[in-house]
């Protein structure tokens, strides 16, 4: 440790650290526009000029290094003299358009200006004007003019995004942030590029001129889509939610968002949103009142039963309903005789032996590791902001592994990649613990092919370092041969001493198991209710067959056959093979839980009203229970429900064991995996994600 003198305290930092980090430790505003806490010291803007003792000139703090005795102050003439000349020196060439610019209200240098700008400028020539730039859907760049070249877009695009799309060109005033000729921003995390700018260059294009920023009310929530659970500041406007950003958390998300986490809100506001209860009649659909829809919903099921057995019902339900939701419908499917629940849409193989399936670590563990195998997953588009962890710990050495069907582009040094069908998962893992049991003299739980070259790279690069993690993506946890992977990966991490896990693929993966969404018993599991003529009743909660199901024609042809299909939803969806359309909320109407990938629990509340006659899931649930005369129906509360559903202690339910029969025997057909902007309903229906490159290509 270091101490050194700020503004007459003692501060102690580690030794390396910067004048400006000492200062955030004592609680000392240095102002600054460059320097930011997650990228790489630049020094580009001078502002953080601070007046150190028997230094010569004002010394950038964000540069400076920390030295034993060193007195600094922040306060002085000099400094702050130096700091009003820096600002002048910013505000040259900056238009006078504060009036209309997106940034108006939490911008760094109209704050700054207001401390240490002057009244009047001396520059009286004409401002420098740069031409705007297309860069896609989500991002401005319309006025370029406001520009700063503190360069934090483009430090992001290398450190946190791990691709340089925007640079600088050429010198001096006429310097320009853009991207390459005719290219666009097209990385899955490029939205934190204008959170982070400091200045109005770079604007929310889908937000622009929409509301101003101080009109906004700011609500925390939980983003319903990957299992990351990242924390968000859903902003609202006259019940209407206007724009996303990130809540800061370090142990999540840290202070970034996937794109799809920012912009699917625009889903929200679409014209496909479902607004009241709809029947089937004669081939149309009719409008309808609650209490009717919830009658004819409750007849029929009550009428199926009779006629067909209970075991003639069955609940899909989506991984992205909150754990409320998920454990109404399995009570509700229960309390009515069946057995038949699930959740795990997409899945091939549904081997489960009762341990709740999670990461095997911390996300925040993920940052450190030195050896990583990642097993069936497009990690940078699957888990954006899983894998910009991974990326970091790339960044300091750790080595990174694939075991994938095909080569993407993950933005981050691959050390191995075994590239196999996916019919051959099983064997090439098998080969990798064969390659392993060769440096260990233990047995392979199977045989397989010791010598295959990549098998031994990736054999000995897990061998090494001391944190290793073995991870299993979407593809591998909805491969027909899903727990022979598990198994196998168990060995391995067993020998290797990594942890193992599974990515997770939606909001609730972890959550639809701890409150048991999932068929016990003899009952039927989502690919067996997927099947020509398995059910008569059929409550679709949150999801749509044809994209979220392993064979979506095959979903809607079985499901076609069925006597009743009653879908709840926050759209118009279903409508070929619905009898029943039931309005429900989406996450920011309605309070609920989420538990991401490492378990940790992460309860929210609505942000706004409900649009419409749109009621919470968990309400019409609770109602449709109480209407069929069933019991566990009876509460009155949120928190009621949620008590009921998740355990007191979620980590003693958490367990990736598996005891299958490993078989590397090849399947054909290939795992289902959602492409980027198809993972749920709420993205597939956000417009400026729809627009993306990764959306066209199917990404």
């Amino acid at each position: 440790m270091v101490e050194i003198e700020l503004d007459g305290k003692k501060v102690e930092v580690l030794e390396g650290s910067m004048v400006m980090h000492a200062a955030e430790k004592a609680g000392t505003y240095i102002p600054h526009f460059c320097y930011h806490k997650k990228l790489s010291i630049a020094a580009n803007c001078r502002m953080c000029l601070v007046d150190v003792e028997k230094a010569p000139k004002p010394m950038p703090a964000c540069a400076t290094p920390v030295t034993q005795g060193m007195v600094v102050r922040t306060q002085t003439d000099k400094a702050i003299k130096a700091q009003k000349s820096v600002m002048e020196f910013l505000l040259i060439n900056h238009p006078l358009d504060c009036p209309i610019c997106d940034q108006g209200g939490e911008c760094q240098l109209q704050d700054l200006a207001v401390g240490y700008g002057g009244s009047a400028s001396r520059y009286e020539e004409e401002k420098r004007v740069v031409f705007h730039k297309d860069v896609g859907p989500l991002i401005s760049m319309e006025e370029m003019s406001r520009c700063i070249h503190c360069t934090r877009c483009v430090r992001f695009g290398q450190e946190i995004a791990g691709a340089m799309e925007l640079g600088m060109s050429h010198r001096g005033e006429h310097s320009e942030i853009e991207s390459f000729v005719g290219a666009t921003v097209d990385s899955e995390l490029s939205g934190n590029m204008v959170d982070i700018c400091p200045v109005g260059a770079l604007t929310n294009k889908p937000f622009r001129y929409s509301a101003r920023t101080w009109e906004l009310s700011r609500r925390k929530s939980v983003s319903p889509h990957d299992a990351t659970g990242a924390n968000l500041i859903v902003q609202v406007k006259n019940h209407r939610v206007m724009r996303v950003v990130p809540l800061e958390n370090e142990a999540i998300n840290e202070c970034w968002l996937a794109d799809r986490d920012r912009y699917s809100y625009e889903a929200l506001n679409s014209d496909q949103r479902l607004t009241a209860p709809m029947l089937k009649q004669g081939g149309e659909w009719k409008t309808v009142d609650w209490q009717t829809a919830l009658e004819y919903v409750a007849n029929g099921l009550q009428q199926v039963k009779n006629t067909h057995g209970a075991h003639a019902i069955g609940t899909l339900a989506s991984p992205h309903s909150t754990a409320e939701e998920l454990y109404l419908a399995a009570n509700l499917t229960r309390a009515l005789g069946s057995q038949n629940i699930d959740s795990r849409l997409r899945a091939a193989d549904f081997f489960h032996e009762g341990g709740v399936r999670w990461l095997g670590t911390s996300i925040a563990a993920l940052s450190d590791l030195q050896r990583t195998l990642v097993i069936g997953s497009n990690l940078r588009k699957d888990h954006p902001l899983l894998a910009q962890r991974i990326r970091q710990a790339a960044r300091k050495g750790g080595q990174v592994n694939a075991l994938n069907a095909v080569a993407s582009d993950w933005a981050m040094p691959v050390a191995h990649s075994l590239l196999t069908d996916a019919s051959h998962w099983v064997q090439a893992l098998a080969d990798i613990a064969a390659a392993i049991s060769t440096h260990t003299g233990v047995l392979a739980p199977v045989a397989g092919n010791a010598e295959q070259p990549q098998a031994q790279a990736i054999a000995k690069s897990l061998m090494g370092g001391e944190r290793k993690a073995i991870l299993l993506g979407n593809a591998a946890a909805h491969h027909a041969r899903a727990s022979s992977l598990l198994a196998l990966a168990n060995w391995i991490g067993a020998q290797t001493g990594a942890t193992v896990g599974f990515l997770g693929e939606a909001a609730n993966t972890v959550g639809a198991q701890l409150v048991g969404a999932l068929p016990v018993a003899n009952g039927l599991n989502a690919g067996q209710m997927l099947q020509a003529g398995a059910l008569k009743a059929v409550l679709l909660l949150n999801n749509e067959p044809e994209f979220d199901t392993a064979d979506g024609a095959a979903a809607r042809a079985a499901l076609s056959g069925a006597d009743m299909v009653v879908t709840l939803s926050p759209f118009k969806t279903n409508l070929d093979i619905s009898d029943v359309l039931l309005p429900i909320s989406p996450f920011t109407e309605t309070a609920g839980t989420f538990v991401n990938t490492e378990g940790r629990a992460q309860s929210f509340h609505g942000v706004v009203r409900p649009l419409g006659e749109t009621r919470p899931a968990w309400k019409v649930l609770r109602v449709l229970g109480s209407m069929l005369g069933l019991p566990g129906f009876d509460q009155e509360t949120l928190e009621q429900v949620r008590a009921q559903a998740l355990p007191q202690d979620v980590a003693a339910r958490l367990s990736n064991a598996c005891s299958a029969w490993i078989d590397v025997n090849p399947v054909p057909g290939q795992p289902a995996s959602a492409s980027i902007y198809q993972l749920d309903g709420l993205v597939r229906r956000a417009a400026s994600l729809q627009q993306t490159a990764d959306a066209k290509g199917g990404a």
